[in-house]
C-alpha cells in the first residue's frame, strides 16, 4: 500500500496501455502455475499490524512523519492516515517456537517504537477503529505525504464521480456522514496474517479461510465506535466497504462488484482470483512497467508482473491472494485480512494460532467443510458476527445455526490444535495461546464487548468525554498484555 509511485496523472492511452499489460501478466502466471516454479517446501507465516496514534489526551496524533523518524526502524511503515503507522513482523516458521518469537519479535518491536514515538507526542494504540476520531480528522490535511495515498483517494473519487457516502446503522445509534477523501479507510486498522501454500493447495486454503472469516470476526471484534457512535461490534467491515467503494448508486444497482469484496463462490485455483481482479475491475493506479513478463520467463528468469500485484493491491478481498518473491524465488500466499487491531499483542498471537491451526486442519480434510455450505452462508456469518461480535449465531454444517463461543468451543478448538500440531507447533505453545480463545469463548468478553461494557460505566459524561476516558483505560490495560478475557 505504501509504494512510492511518480505518475500523478494518466491519461487514456495510458489506461489501455496498462490493461493490454494486466492481461499478458495474467497469461504469464497461468503458464508459471503450469510449470509449477513456486516455493513450497517449509512454507512461512507472517504478520502485519496496523496502529493508531494518539496524543496525550487519547485524540488522534497526526504525526506519522515524526514518529517513523522517531523510531527509525525499517519494519515501520507509513500507512494511509496521518494518525496511521504499520508495522511488519518478518515471516517465520510455526515449527519449533515459530509463534512464541513473533510474539517476542512484535512486542520488542512495539515496546521500542512507543519509546520513541511518545517522545515526538504520539502514542501507539491497537484498536480496530480509533474511537476518539472526529469528522475534522477525516479532512485532506491528514493524509500522509507518500503521493501514492492522495492519488488512490483521487481515483477512488474520480471513479465514483460523487463524494464517498457512510451509512451505518447500530444496533441503538445510526451514523450517516460523506467524505470528500477516502481516510474514512484510514480509520480501519487491522491484523493480517499471511500464510504461505503451494499452488496445488491455495484453493483449500483460501476456501478454508472464507469459511471461518465469520468465526474470526466474532472472536476478534474489536471496533464499536466510529465518530462517536456506538455501531457495529465491528465496525470496520462496513465501514471499509463502504469508504473504499469505486461505484456509483447506480452501478450498485447494476450489480458491478465492489472493490471491497467478500467474493462471490469457491475457487479451484488461485488463478480464479487473479483473473476475476482482471475481468470485473478497472485499474486505479494503471501505471506500467518495462518489464515483458514473457521474456524473462522465456530466458529462465522469474518475472515481477508488477501491474498485476500493484492492481491485486487495490482490489480489497478479506481473503487476498498475494504473489511474491523472496530471495529470488516466487511463492503464493493468503492473506488473511479479517481482524482488528488488538486487544493486546497476547490476544493477536491467540488469534493468529487460531487461524493458523484451523485453516490447516480444514484446508487439508478429506471432506472439506465448504462442500457442505453455500458460499452465501460463508458471507452471511460474515457480516452476522461483524454486527453481533461474539454474541453472534453463526451456520455451520451439521450443527445448523450457533452461537459463535458454542461452535468454537465445541468444534474448532479442537481442529485448531490439530492444525498446529500438524504445523509443528509444541503442546505448551498450542495450550497457551488457544487457551486464551477458550477463556474468552467462556468469559464472552472480546475487545468490543469490553469497551461497550467500560463506556456503559461512564454513561452520565459527555461521549467524547467517556470515549477518551475509556480509551487511555484500554491503552493502560494494552501495555500489561494480558488477554482482554482478563480485564475489569
Amino acid at each position: 500500500m505504501g509504494e512510492d509511485v511518480e505518475a500523478q496523472e494518466f491519461s487514456r492511452a495510458d489506461r489501455t496501455r496498462h490493461r493490454e499489460k494486466v492481461r499478458r501478466c495474467l497469461d504469464v502466471f497461468e503458464r508459471m502455475l503450469r510449470e509449477a516454479r513456486f516455493d513450497t517446501d517449509d512454507p512461512m507465516t507472517g504478520l502485519e499490524v496496523e496502529l493508531n496514534l494518539v496524543d496525550e489526551h487519547g485524540d488522534p496524533a497526526l504525526k506519522n512523519a515524526e514518529a517513523l523518524a522517531a523510531i527509525a526502524d525499517p519494519d515501520f511503515q507509513t500507512e494511509l492516515g496521518q494518525f496511521n503507522i504499520e508495522i511488519n513482523v518478518p515471516p517465520a516458521k510455526l515449527r519449533e517456537g515459530g509463534l512464541t518469537e513473533l510474539e517476542r519479535s512484535l512486542r520488542r518491536s512495539l515496546n521500542d517504537a512507543e519509546t520513541k514515538s511518545a517522545a515526538v507526542g504520539a502514542h501507539l494504540v491497537m484498536i480496530g477503529i480509533l474511537p476518539t476520531l472526529a469528522e475534522g480528522h477525516m479532512a485532506p490535511s491528514a493524509i500522509s505525504a507518500n503521493p501514492r495515498y492522495r492519488l488512490l483517494s483521487e481515483q477512488i473519487l474520480q471513479a465514483r464521480g460523487e463524494d464517498i457516502s457512510i451509512m451505518i446503522s447500530g444496533h441503538h445509534e445510526r451514523l450517516t456522514t460523506t467524505s470528500e477523501t477516502i481516510l474514512p479507510e484510514a480509520a480501519c486498522t487491522s491484523t493480517q496474517l499471511h500464510v504461505q501454500t503451494s499452488p496445488e493447495d491455495f484453493a483449500a486454503y483460501w476456501n478454508a479461510s472464507q469459511v471461518i472469516a465469520g468465526v474470526q470476526l466474532a472472536l476478534g471484534a474489536n471496533s464499536p465506535y466510529l465518530l462517536g457512535k456506538e455501531l457495529w461490534r465491528e465496525t470496520r467491515i462496513p465501514l471499509f466497504e463502504q469508504a473504499a467503494d469505486t461505484r456509483s448508486e447506480e452501478l450498485k444497482v447494476q450489480g458491478v462488484r465492489p472493490r471491497v469484496w467478500f467474493g462471490e463462490r469457491w475457487i479451484t485455483s488461485v488463478f480464479d482470483l487473479f483473473e476475476e481482479n482482471v475481468r470485473y475491475f478497472p485499474a486505479l493506479l494503471p501505471i506500467t512497467d518495462d518489464e515483458d513478463p514473457a521474456a524473462v520467463l522465456e530466458a529462465g528468469g522469474i518475472p515481477g508482473l508488477h501491474e498485476l500485484r500493484l492492481h491485486n493491491g487495490t482490489i480489497y478481498r478479506w481473503n487476498r491472494p498475494v504473489y511474491d518473491i523472496q530471495g529470488g524465488v516466487p511463492h503464493l500466499r493468503v492473506e488473511n485480512r479479517v481482524l482488528a487491531a488488538g486487544p493486546t499483542v497476547a490476544d493477536m498471537m491467540a488469534n493468529a494460532a487460531f487461524y493458523f491451526g484451523l485453516v490447516r486442519t480444514l484446508a487439508e480434510h478429506e471432506r472439506p467443510v465448504w462442500t457442505q455450505m453455500s458460499f452465501s452462508a460463508a458471507e452471511e456469518n460474515f457480516h452476522t458476527a461483524a454486527q453481533e461480535g461474539i454474541e453472534a449465531q453463526l451456520y455451520w454444517p451439521g450443527l445448523g445455526q450457533v452461537g459463535a463461543t458454542e461452535l468454537v468451543l465445541r468444534r474448532l478448538l479442537p481442529l485448531a490444535h490439530e492444525g498446529l500440531e500438524a504445523w509443528g507447533v509444541d503442546s505448551s505453545e498450542r495450550e497457551r495461546l488457544l487457551g486464551i480463545i477458550e477463556q474468552r469463548c467462556l468469559t464472552g468478553r472480546n475487545g468490543a464487548g469490553w469497551f461497550v461494557s467500560a463506556m456503559g460505566r461512564r454513561a452520565g459524561q459527555r461521549r467524547y468525554d467517556a470515549l477518551r476516558t475509556t480509551l487511555q483505560e484500554y491503552r493502560t490495560n494494552m501495555h500489561t498484555n494480558e488477554p482482554v478475557h482478563t480485564w475489569t
